[in-house]
This record gives C-alpha cells, sequence and structure tokens, in this order.
C-alpha cells in the first residue's frame, strides 16, 4: 500500500521546519499575549481556579496542526496504480519432436527416460510464455500432438498425458519425427523457427530419409537442435514382454546415431547435446532457452489517484474549530 504513495512536489515538505520554529515563538511569547493588570493586593478578591487558561494553548496546536496537513497537500499526494503490457517483438515457433518408442522407458534416467523428459520438457515450456509451442512424437511412425499454439495450458496437459503406447509402430523413425515438425512449421510467418529433436536410437523405421528431412528444415529456414539421449554403455531398458502385458527389464547397450543428429544439428544451424542423466537433460533445455531468447517489449501504465483533499478537508475543519473555541468558550483570554 505504501509502495504506491507518492508526493508529486515533496520540496514543499522544508516548510515543516518552520512549525518548530513557530512552536518556539509561541513557547517564548506567551506571558506576553494577555493583558497584565498589578495590584497591591489581591487579599479581597475571590481566588478561583479554572484550566481554560491552561488548554488555551490547544488552540495554537490545532492551528500548526492545520498548517501541517496543508503543507502534506500542498506536496500533493497521490497513490498509483501501475499495470504492464508486454508484446513480443520476434516470437519464436518452437515444436518439441519427441521419440516415444518402448527404448524410452528405460530406466538409466530417473525414473526413466520419457518421464525425465516430460518434466524439463514442461519447465522449458513454462518459461516461454511469449512462443507458440508445439508437439510431435514419433516411434515407427509420426503424429502432431498438439499444433503450434500459444495455448500453454494445451500443450502442458498433452505432454503430462504422453504415455508410451502400441498405437505408433515401434521402432525409432528419425527422418518422419523431423519431417512432420517441418510440416507443422513450413508456414508459419514467425522471425525465428526451431524445432527440438530428442530420440534414444538409430533410425530404422520410416520412409523419409533423416538427411532429406534435415534438407528441408534448412530450406523452410528451420533451426534444429538434436538430442540423444542415455547413458554410455548399458542401461535397464524393457527387452521384453511378461504374460501380463508388463515389460521384461534387462540391461541392454546404448545406441545412439550421434553421427547422424550432429549431421542434422550442423546442417540447420542448431547444435547437438547428450543427455546422459536427468541433471544434464536440464542443463541442454536451459542452454537451448538461453540460445532462444524471445525480443519482449514491455509498456507501463501508471494511473494517479490524487490524495490531497482529505489534508486539506481536515485542515479547514481544524481552523474552524479553533475559531469557534477562540470565540466562544476561550472568549475571555483573547
Amino acid at each position: 500500500m505504501l509502495d504506491s504513495f507518492t508526493f508529486e512536489n515533496p520540496g514543499y515538505f522544508w516548510l515543516l521546519v518552520l512549525l518548530p520554529l513557530l512552536a518556539t515563538w509561541y513557547f517564548w511569547k506567551r506571558n506576553l499575549q494577555q493583558a497584565e493588570l498589578r495590584l497591591s493586593s489581591v487579599q479581597g478578591l475571590k481566588s478561583q481556579r479554572s484550566i481554560l487558561p491552561v488548554l488555551r494553548h490547544g488552540l495554537f496546536a490545532l492551528r500548526l496542526i492545520a498548517l501541517a496537513c496543508m503543507i502534506v497537500a500542498m506536496a500533493k499526494p497521490r497513490s498509483s496504480d501501475v499495470s504492464t503490457r508486454t508484446s513480443s517483438t520476434q516470437g519464436i515457433d518452437i515444436v518439441l519432436s519427441i521419440d516415444v518408442s518402448a527404448s524410452m522407458l528405460a530406466r538409466d534416467l530417473k525414473p526413466n527416460r520419457l518421464d525425465a523428459l516430460k518434466e524439463v520438457a514442461a519447465e522449458f515450456i513454462k518459461g516461454r510464455p511469449t512462443d507458440r509451442i508445439g508437439l510431435v512424437v514419433y516411434a515407427g511412425e509420426s503424429f502432431t500432438l498438439t499444433p503450434v499454439t500459444s495455448d500453454k495450458a494445451l500443450v502442458l496437459a498433452a505432454l503430462e498425458d504422453l504415455r508410451y503406447n502400441t498405437v505408433l509402430e515401434n521402432g525409432t523413425a528419425i527422418g518422419m519425427g523431423l519431417a512432420t515438425s517441418v510440416n507443422r512449421l513450413k508456414e508459419s510467418t514467425a522471425k525465428s523457427k526451431v524445432i527440438i529433436l530428442l530420440t534414444d536410437g538409430v533410425n530404422n523405421a520410416g520412409f523419409i530419409d533423416p538427411k532429406i528431412a534435415g534438407e528441408l528444415a534448412v530450406e523452410y529456414g528451420i533451426k534444429t537442435y538434436t538430442i540423444g539421449i542415455g547413458t554410455n554403455g548399458m542401461a535397464l531398458s524393457p527387452i521384453g514382454i511378461l504374460s501380463n502385458g508388463q515389460f521384461r527389464y534387462g540391461m541392454a547397450q546404448v545406441e545412439i546415431d550421434e553421427k547422424l543428429l550432429q549431421e542434422i544439428a550442423v546442417t540447420t544451424g542448431g547444435k547437438y547435446y547428450r543427455a546422459t542423466d536427468n541433471e544434464k537433460l536440464e542443463e541442454i533445455y536451459e542452454e537451448i532457452d538461453s540460445l532462444e531468447k524471445t525480443e519482449i517489449e514491455e509498456f507501463k501504465f501508471t494511473n494517479y489517484e490524487e490524495r490531497y483533499r482529505p489534508f486539506l478537508l481536515i485542515a479547514g475543519l481544524l481552523l474552524i474549530f479553533e475559531l469557534l473555541l477562540r470565540f466562544t468558550i476561550f472568549r475571555s483570554f483573547i
């Protein structure tokens, strides 16, 4: 509340220095404000004590308070309400292309690769309030989970509901995932278009060559960041299905076509990363977030409400009250 209370003319507060000077002057002259009558003896006069002579000094106090209120009013107190509006001067359209093959359930990242990715990707999406984001998922084939949209709630809900299922043919169609992502962005009018493609394997499915998909990205001016997810060496991965439909886990060699991912990234002007654990995956998304910054222009609007009127009203009432007392109860002391 006090943070929004300001004074347009604070220099008038220097006048408050006069108040203690006036009080000092009044104290010094207090005995000279009434006429004196000298008598040789007051023995024959009836003595009557009254509190009025003491209270009459309150009249001057009322006047000082009224002056203080008028000085505050001259300083023009006012409260301010600041509202902001932001506009993006360089919007970015981003597609997260996510591998959802069975190997993404490997447990070298905690609790598994897919869930670790979902947590990090959700924070990345929340940190891009002015950008449009879409989701593409792929395994042996690919499809658009959400179009490129500014509705972050929709994208986050779709990401949260992302699970491995048997709807998509199993496999890793990197070319299909990249081509579908390019298709989502090719008609975008954004000044910057970005694909973040994540996989944990090698291209072994689909009918589109990843290199051709990368060339399409270059043709449409789309930068691609590629991420290979998975530890170096062996990882606890799904290796079969039990009779109850659950996966059977065992140690399996992690195979990522890093050469292909590096080539796609370099060709499109992006960068390749390797995420071997949860912390590294988080660092990668933070780095991409810092590399792809949106220029934001912020406008601030300040609405002022003048607050000097109550001080003038108080000053006026005090002066009227002082005059009433002076010419009624304290009339005999004037």
